[in-house]
């Protein structure tokens, strides 16, 4: 997981210039401003949209749309998982031909990226579809055995809007695969972001911590420690990264002296701060404090991140800046309103929504059927308290309930013969 804010091209032949003896020339002031807040708009937007259709995806209906949640094992685990992986992609790196390799990781984000891109657009194109446009639904169904013992492997359902985002989002693709543009690894890696906000959520604000917290550390090592990270950035050619050219303005879309930003930096402060706005919407107080505080919180963070590494010239771990401020803000903010409780028992898997009745507990059954239908009898013939009718309601009602009693004792007699 490529996790860290790096200036890899800023004039040096070792960090990525040319390799004949020469270097590249300078950034200038403007383009350097230009890619650096470039590079914060972009990590801002998945967040912000992302978080926003967190709270829909929440209440969807959607089987294909359903949120992954992480607990607290998952959070624990995940900066060993992310350690492992990233140091097995540098081994990789170093034993086989990195061409080989990155052709292989480039067809695997091919389609990975032509479906986050599909699904990432798909909302917005459905407002620019006629109202006549003829919409077929479709099902994709995988299943493995036979008779009783056959599973789903895959069950997708899409209709021809979606084949409409999809065949978009392939020329994305193929550009990418072609030419491996920063434009089409920008909007892959947006689209990657943006998904992962959306569906990746966080049970609660501890968990939250846990994962942060861990990945702070992560951050540290890889960055800090050793060259791993920086070395895996520059040489895994994925959209794992948000790039943007320093040297856009004296060069144009085909500039090459980029700065980058890891999608870890956007993806995981972003479901702690798409957690913070489902915690809001629950207070039901019609106010986002702790989502804008986390928001501001991460735009700070970003900041403080880029004005460190212009300064020193080096590669920063985002999260060292970023986990304290995302954490500590809205924790603050909780202090000062004494909802520091509410905020820690809050449950985002646990949410009760108005379309999905659950059942919280399974009534003890017992006895013959024909206790159960005395009790049933019983508790139909308690006191009701009732609207007062006039006697000709009164008396067509009481002919309708002598004959909806009749019935329901008849269909009971059947119930329990069958």
């Amino acid at each position: 997981m490529d996790s860290a804010v790096s200036d890899p091209h800023n004039g040096s032949a070792e960090a990525g210039g040319p390799t004949n003896g020469t270097t590249r020339p300078p950034s200038t002031p403007e383009g350097i401003a230009l890619a650096y807040g470039s590079l914060l708009l972009m990590a801002l937007l998945p967040i912000f949209f992302g978080a926003l259709r967190s709270v829909r995806c929440a209440r969807g209906k959607n089987a294909s749309d359903m949120p992954e949640t992480i607990t607290s094992r998952d959070a624990a685990r995940f900066p060993i998982i992310a350690s492992c992986t990233l140091l097995g992609l540098y081994l990789f790196f170093k034993i086989f031909s990195q061409e080989y390799i990155n052709l292989l990781l480039s067809m695997y984000f091919f389609v990975l990226g032509i479906l986050a891109l599909s699904h990432t657009i798909s909302p917005l194109m459905n407002k620019f579809f006629p109202a006549n446009f003829p919409n077929r639904q479709y099902q994709l169904l995988f299943t493995q055995g036979s008779g009783e013992n056959k599973e789903e492997i895959i069950n997708y359902e899409f209709d021809t809007k979606d084949l409409v985002c999809l065949g978009l989002s392939s020329i994305v693709g193929v550009w990418y695969l072609l030419r491996k543009h920063w434009i089409a690894n920008n909007l892959f890696g947006l689209a990657f972001s943006l998904n992962g906000v959306e569906l990746l959520h966080l049970n609660n604000v501890s968990t939250g911590c846990i994962l942060l917290g861990g990945l702070f550390i992560y951050d540290i090592f890889w960055v800090f420690g050793t060259n791993v990270m920086v070395t895996v950035a520059k040489s895994f050619e994925a959209p794992i990264k948000l790039v943007f050219p320093q040297d856009l303005l004296e060069k144009g879309l085909e500039a090459d002296n980029f700065a980058m930003l890891g999608l870890g930096d956007i993806v995981i402060p972003g479901i702690f701060i798409a957690l913070l706005l489902r915690f809001d919407i629950s207070l039901k107080k019609n106010t986002h404090t702790y989502f804008y505080t986390s928001f501001a919180a991460y735009i700070f963070g970003l900041g403080l991140t880029i004005f460190i590494m212009h300064i020193f010239k080096h590669a920063q771990p985002a999260l060292l800046y970023l986990v304290p401020a995302c954490i500590g803000f809205p924790v603050l903010v909780a202090l000062a309103k004494g909802e520091v409780t509410e905020m820690f028992s809050y449950e985002s898997s646990a949410e009760i929504l108005p379309h999905t009745p659950r059942l919280t507990h399974f009534p003890t059954v017992s006895g013959s059927p024909a206790s159960l239908a005395d009790s049933m009898q019983q508790k139909l013939a308690g006191p009701r308290r009732r609207r007062p009718q006039n006697p000709s309601a009164m008396h067509r009602e009481s002919g309708t309930s002598s004959r909806s009693e009749e019935g329901a004792r008849r269909g009971r007699a059947k119930s329990w013969k069958l």
